[in-house]
């Protein structure tokens, strides 16, 4: 069975109640970390529902922004949420339909690793942003850093062993500082900085945590849309069981990404 099987990005929606309200979180603490200056022009490559989008939007006051994503879905999604000047476009991040040298930055969030060459997606990046400006992403540490979605992989595997072929933790080997730090650099990017930003993931009940696994977007929701209605249920009672709660019913897991700088070299003309 491929690994890709359950990769389904089609409903930005249905993606939004899965993983919105925490790859928001991210997004902001994202932008606040790249301290870029006003007014510049920027690019959100995969921009998925419009998280990255719109934060950059709100925060950065920027003259320009184009979000591109390849998922007509998804991108549907980000455009109705996205607030001027930001525009949003069907295209792909290893071919971008856009003019060398344009941007000031270009960033993507979340999205590096579902890539079928992340190499390529970075040469375009580097081949758009102007001399002296920024290229910058971020990932979820899938293998150490997401703690809901590392109880689940373990309570689906305890029910389904192969459901660890699927877990993303094996899978995206680039979701860490060992893989994203040399990339940056090999793509002839300077000043590469890899930091970790954490967010705490608070879930009102267990239904808060389990009802967006039924979304059916992302790998492990394509997992679950998979199985048998037997099996489904055995793992979520297996994911239950496991999962500790507070007195109040809430559980509490904290969640990482990986985010990585660098600048083009050069000083821009502009």
């Amino acid at each position: 069975m491929s690994e890709q099987r359950f990769d389904v990005w089609a409903a930005g929606d249905a993606y939004e109640r899965y993983m919105g309200r925490w790859s928001r979180r991210v997004a902001d603490a994202f932008v606040r970390w790249l301290d870029c200056p006003p007014e510049g022009r920027w690019l959100d490559v995969g921009c998925g529902s419009g998280a990255l989008t719109s934060t950059v939007a709100a925060q950065c006051r920027p003259r320009a922004l184009l979000g591109v994503e390849r998922s007509a879905g998804f991108a549907a999604t980000a455009r109705a949420a996205a607030p001027p000047p930001a525009r949003v476009a069907v295209a792909d991040a290893q071919a971008l339909p856009v003019r060398d040298a344009v941007f000031d930055a270009v960033v993507s969030g979340l999205v590096l690793n579902f890539l079928p060459d992340p190499g390529v997606a970075l040469a375009e990046a580097v081949r758009v942003v102007r001399p002296g400006g920024v290229v910058a992403a971020y990932v979820w540490d899938y293998a150490e850093g997401m703690g809901f979605l590392c109880d689940f992989w373990a309570a689906a595997t305890a029910v389904d062993a192969s459901a660890a072929a699927h877990d993303e933790g094996h899978r995206f080997p680039l979701c860490r500082p060992s893989a994203l730090r040399p990339l940056w650099a090999g793509a002839g990017l300077t000043e590469v900085t890899v930091v970790p930003v954490e967010i705490p993931t608070v879930f009102t009940d267990f239904d808060d945590l389990w009802t967006p696994f039924l979304s059916g977007q992302g790998p492990a929701p394509g997992y679950v849309a998979a199985l048998s209605p037997d099996t489904r249920e055995r793992l979520r009672r297996t994911l239950r069981e496991r999962l500790p709660a507070r007195a109040d019913g809430t559980i509490v897991r904290m969640a990482r990404a990986w985010a990585v700088q660098g600048r083009k070299p050069g000083v821009s003309a502009a």
